[in-house]
């Protein structure tokens, strides 16, 4: 539709932004509304009755015919309840309705979204509040409105909340720091996010042949194609004109939608795709990539494919992950991670890397808790993904700067800060004071850190909501302790130093694959969750709670319930999974087996040995199911505890088994017999 416009025309064109409003709502309205943002004040009624007449003026106008409130429960996604513009007038007339009542409070259902306790099944209301930091837009003929959700009782049930708490919480102790280093002209500090989104895209048709795709989003069984990614031909490579249609329509909705869709090119793995935005706030952040998701599956569904945001869809090569770039700024713009062109002089950049350590070592149970899911738990450890062992790659540069810094020794210097690229024709090339380290969690990457273990179908909410907590935690202890030190200023190097020092451990710049490096972090003391139901008790442990609680985040009840939610929900995939391959092979591949093993009869001379080997892996696929089956059986009656041991262990370690003997009967029944399709069909169809 848009093909012939420049994007500059449409872009931002179903954003009610803040270039729009000046269009529709008077001037001092306006100025108001931008000033309550900006020091989070209660907006006016008279105020708010302006937006939301200049908001359902311009909405009517895009040809919306509903609004409503647009908001992230605790399953990830997000949910939304229409509401008509239309109610009657007079006896056969109509009117066009949307007041300030109804931009600002909305009650949906809240009995049937997860909330850990917090809400029993026959207590249903709930209640959503416009997120006035975050655009409306549309989204098919329907006004969006962003809103926070919450229960009758007040207790926070949604994803947006926490990370809106937590930004304010930065903000508070980051002001007070700068304040303490002489900055007097910082007014706020805010946390800027850019969420890299990796995904892969599959034909519709086969894509409709996998029952495990098409109830879990990955592969429960699948013998390795020939060819994976051993030649690296494809990360990078030249992008297929159906792919190419794919991402061009893609960017038309983001775009329309105000999402900076800057940055698009095939990943490693076959059929593996990456989306990357423009660094924005990160609450708007946040909105961006929920919608991003969702438009990516919409979008593929024009085009016959399927989007699969699953962190490991195909085993044996690469998973899917959504690298989250986390900063912090002033509102001037400065950067507070920026180094500058002498990081070991930088006395404010070096107080907030210390912080961001210290804060990474006491609370990285947190962190790792915020990337566990079942999905997750596939791809950790692997094909480009991070180990589960939380450490900071920080770039060889800045060890050195570090080190010298806890031993009190003169730093040396940099290297050379260019490279040179042959001779005459080809300048030099600037280089980063840091390299970049694929198998790090949290890698600093020249002026922000890039947590790299999110996965790919994850809200970003919660990572960022923690990782913004942290640091506003640190930065609380570095102002107590300057606020009383009787000279602020010679007192700062002393607790850079002593902060340095004592979490040194969590620097680590090294290969985080190598077995050595698991015996290492050990020996730091570092733990290895290395799944998300050992991620459990670490999440509601007291040093937690007191991290969330004292600034603001949550109640500890609502820390509790969201442990209470992840369990569940861990149990639940899992179960949903184990029934899935339970019933793909008794009903597609016991067939096979049978059929292919009658085939065989007919020249049972010559085939005796496959007929053999094929109805030994059959027998064992039978214990093997039998097995599966037994612990889906333990399921029943059990408690929350028992649960997610029986899945976490029994089961899927069962599924494994059963998967070893499918992918095995995969490579030896002929094709005629096999009743799904195999990796090669499925990643190189495109």
């Amino acid at each position: 539709m848009n093909n012939k416009k420049n994007a500059g025309e449409y872009f931002g064109s179903l954003v009610f932004n803040e270039s729009t409003m000046r269009d529709y709502i008077p001037g001092t309205s306006l100025k108001i509304w931008q000033e309550c943002v900006k020091t989070h004040s209660v907006l006016p009624e008279k105020i708010a009755a302006d937006i939301a007449d200049g908001m359902k003026r311009w909405a009517l106008e895009q040809g919306a015919t509903h609004y409503t409130h647009w908001f992230q429960p605790l399953t990830g996604e997000t949910a939304e309840k229409h509401e008509g513009f239309l109610i009657p007038s007079g006896r056969d007339g109509f009117r066009m309705e949307f007041s300030s009542k109804e931009l600002i409070q909305g009650e949906p259902d809240a009995s049937s979204f997860p909330s850990g306790g917090l809400r029993s099944t026959f207590e249903a209301r709930g209640y959503s509040a416009w997120d006035p930091t975050s655009y409306a837009f549309i989204k098919d003929k329907v006004l969006c409105i962003p809103t926070v959700f919450c229960s009758y009782s007040g207790e926070v049930l949604d994803k947006k909340t926490p990370l809106l708490r937590s930004g304010e919480a930065l903000n508070r102790q980051a002001v007070r720091v700068l304040r303490l280093l002489g900055d007097n002209e910082t007014e706020s500090v805010t946390t800027n996010v850019g969420a890299e989104q990796e995904y892969f895209l599959l034909r519709k048709e086969q894509f409709m042949q996998r029952e495990d795709l098409r109830l879990c989003g990955r592969t429960l069984f699948g013998a390795d194609a020939p060819k994976k990614q051993e030649l690296d031909d494809h990360y990078y490579g030249q992008i297929k004109p159906e792919v190419t249609a794919f991402m061009q329509d893609l960017n038309d909705e983001l775009w329309k939608l105000g999402i900076c869709a800057k940055t698009e090119h095939n990943e490693v793995a076959p059929a593996q795709y990456e989306m990357a935005p423009f660094f924005t706030t990160a609450n708007l952040a946040n909105d961006q990539n929920q919608l991003t998701m969702e438009i990516m599956k919409r979008v593929a569904e024009k085009h016959d494919l399927v989007c699969l945001l699953s962190e490991k869809p195909f085993a044996g090569i690469n998973g899917s992950g959504k690298h989250v770039n986390w900063s912090v700024s002033t509102d001037k713009g400065e950067n507070l991670f920026s180094p500058g062109k002498t990081p070991a002089e930088n006395t404010r950049f070096l107080l907030f890397l210390a912080a961001f350590l210290k804060g990474v070592d006491e609370y990285y149970e947190l962190l790792r808790s915020a990337a566990a899911y079942a999905g997750n738990d596939n791809r950790l450890g692997g094909q480009e993904a991070p180990p589960a062992i939380i450490s900071v790659f920080i770039g060889s540069e800045l060890e050195k700067v570090v080190d010298s810094i806890i031993h009190e020794k003169a730093y040396d210097g940099g290297e050379d800060a260019s490279l040179a690229i042959g001779r005459d024709v080809l300048l030099h090339i600037g280089r980063d004071n840091t390299d970049r380290n694929r198998t790090s969690p949290l890698a600093f990457t020249g002026n922000k850190f890039e947590f790299r273990m999110v996965g790919s179908s994850q809200s970003i909410a919660s990572p960022v909501a923690y990782l913004n907590t942290i640091m506003a935690q640190e930065l609380k202890e570095v102002a107590d302790e300057l606020e009383t030190a009787d000279d602020p200023k010679e007192a700062l190097m002393g607790l850079i130093r002593r902060m340095l020092s004592e979490h040194r451990r969590i620097v680590f710049n090294g290969n985080g694959y190598d077995e050595a490096w698991v015996e290492e972090a050990a020996r730091r003391g570092l733990k290895n969750l290395k799944n998300t139901a050992q991620t459990v008790p670490e999440y509601a442990s007291e040093k937690n709670i007191r991290l969330l609680t004292e600034n603001g985040i949550y109640s500890r009840k609502e820390i509790e319930s969201r442990n209470e939610i992840r369990v569940e929900k861990y149990c639940s995939v899992i179960t949903i999974e184990a029934r899935t391959l339970d019933q793909m092979i008794r009903r597609g591949i016991f067939g096979a087996v049978n059929a292919y093993l009658a085939s065989l009869t007919q020249n049972f001379y010559y085939e005796k040995q496959l007929y053999e080997e094929v109805g030994q892996l059959g027998n064992d696929l039978y214990a093997a199911v039998g097995r599966l089956e037994k612990y889906l059986g333990e399921l029943e009656g059990a408690g929350a505890a028992e649960r997610l041991a029986i899945c976490s262990d029994r089961l899927t370690a069962a599924m494994k088994d059963c998967r070893a003997v499918v992918d095995k009967l995969e490579t030896l029944i002929d094709s005629r017999f096999w009743p799904y399709p195999t990796y090669t069909e499925l990643l190189f169809a495109i």
